[in-house]
């Protein structure tokens, strides 16, 4: 199988005058959040918004810092999040990938664009029982 990675373009949403960051990141289904660099946060000038803890791959507990708000943009898609400073290269977890409705196609190592849903994201907004009406 492999790694599969996304170009993906980050922004600092609430300073729209510094340039935007474009990074070749990590695309990891088993993470929820983004995670960056500390050298991408300080770059887009992210606020700390608090401290959180994470469990890393090893198993181990830390406490980093939790910065944004970030806009995050892939194709045609785009999501506002927040992100963990952990790591050395940038991490797309599952809920930014969601939120944009993206999909990772192992095969070709790649993240892509929901093909059912090519135009504009989907997403379900409330629970579905099947046979209910």
């Amino acid at each position: 199988m492999g790694l599969a990675r996304a170009t993906i373009k980050l922004v600092n949403t609430r300073r729209m005058d510094l340039a935007p960051i474009e990074v070749h990141a990590l695309a990891d289904t088993g993470a929820l959040h983004l995670c960056i660099p500390e050298h991408i946060a300080l770059q887009l000038q992210l606020e700390e918004l608090e401290k959180r803890e994470v469990t890393i791959a090893d198993g181990s507990r830390r406490l980093v810092p939790y910065v944004g708000p970030v806009t995050v943009s892939f194709a045609n898609r785009h999501c506002f999040t927040g992100a963990m400073v952990l790591g050395n290269e940038a991490l797309l977890g599952a809920i930014p990938m969601e939120d944009m409705d993206l999909v990772v196609l192992p095969g070709r190592q790649e993240v892509a664009v929901n093909p059912a849903s090519p135009n504009f994201p989907s997403s379900v907004a409330k629970g579905f029982r099947s046979g209910s009406s």
